[in-house]
Order: C-alpha cells, then structure tokens, then sequence
C-alpha cells in the first residue's frame, strides 16, 4: 500500500510540531532553527498560509508560503530527515503551488542555499528555475555562509 500522507493547514495548536520539524531539518545545515514565536508571527502577517504533513501520529513535514499582490515566496519546506525521499517535499509543495495559484500568484519565488543539493535537485524537477544569487545570504553556525540561489516556478 502507498504511502498515506495528510495535509492539513498549520493552525496555532500545530506551532511547536512545525517548529521542531524546522530545527530538525535546518540545524544540520547549520542554520537557526524557527521558534514557535517565529512561526506565530509569520502566520499572523497578511497573506501567509501554513501547511503540515502527518502520516499516521507521525509529524512528516511543513511549509509555509506569502502571496502579495500576484507574487508568492515559499519560505520554508521542511521534511523531517527520517521521512525523506517518499515524497512528503513534493506533496507539500504541490500544496503551496495549489495555494498561492489560487490567492492570485503568477510567479513562486524562493530562496535554497547553494549548500542544500537535495532541495536544490527537488525544486530542478519541479520546473523551478535560477533567477538570481545572494552572495553569503545564509549565516552557517561553525562554517563560511552560503550563497542563496533565487529559484523562480511560473504559475500559468
């Protein structure tokens, strides 16, 4: 039997499961993981929605994205490492893609260091494309920052 995901909106209750699913996933990188407070102050911005992903009691993976005007930005997908590579990435970004396309979003924006080869390959296949580069944009703790590259996904 296939896998058995379930995608629900990442709702107040849900803050410390999200969080706990982003420092899993970005600490390794060497990067800050959200705090509960993070999160919360996200999802209360204007046109911020939230995603997590369950399978069974288990917290697979979330993501959040913004829409303002007709332009989105993923800011965060985050898959729990012992859950990678069966599809949780790709279900939850069909989600932000699904959402932003309907709150009016032409263009999908995001930003993947240059240190992230598996996010880098997963937003490739997608129909992700390179847009740009910020030079050092992401602090590592312990080692040199890294580049973040500007992926840009056409929504029509």
């Amino acid at each position: 039997m296939g896998t058995r995901f379930v995608l629900n909106s990442l709702r107040a209750v849900d803050l410390d499961r999200a969080s706990r699913l982003h420092r899993e996933a970005f600490e390794p990188l060497g990067e800050r993981g959200w705090t509960r407070q993070d999160l919360a102050g996200l999802l209360a911005s204007p046109g911020v929605t939230g995603f997590l992903l369950t399978e069974g009691a288990c917290d697979i993976g979330m993501a959040i994205c913004r829409v303002v005007a007709d332009e989105a930005e993923l800011l965060a997908v985050a898959v729990d490492p012992a859950h990678r590579r069966r599809g949780a990435a790709r279900r939850l970004l069909g989600a932000v893609v699904d959402r932003v396309r309907g709150d009016g979003a032409g263009t999908l924006f995001l930003e993947v260091g240059t240190d992230n080869p598996g996010a880098r390959t997963l937003y490739d296949s997608l129909g992700f494309r390179t847009a740009g580069r910020r030079a050092g944009y992401y602090a590592r703790h312990g080692r040199p920052a890294a580049d973040a590259v500007i992926m840009r996904f056409n929504l029509s």
